[in-house]
């Protein structure tokens, strides 16, 4: 599982949301990926998480390859207002 944590800038967040959630829908499509989920923190609205499910590691890396993945980057990275960090878990349970 990867966890990807992001802050938008407060005039952003909106256009964020709709380009992540379109990115996400995609990505559900793909056959290697079973969750890609967009979580936003209820105390700080600027801030989300994605939570980031792959079959195995060629799924991660084909889903960079993708139209919408680029399309997300292009669009998402210029409102981000500092770095994304990414943490990658395994998942236990379910198994």
């Amino acid at each position: 599982m990867l966890i990807v944590n992001i802050r938008v800038f407060k005039d952003k967040v909106e256009d964020f949301v709709e380009a992540t959630a379109e990115n996400a829908a995609l990505s559900r499509q793909e056959p290697g990926v079973f969750r890609f989920e967009l979580l936003r923190d209820e105390a700080d609205p600027c801030r989300f998480a994605l939570v980031e499910g792959y079959r195995d590691a060629e799924a991660q890396a084909r889903h960079k390859e993708t139209a919408h993945y680029e399309k997300w980057k292009r669009l998402a990275e210029p409102m981000m207002s500092e770095p994304r960090t990414r943490a990658l878990y395994e998942l236990l349970d379910p198994a």
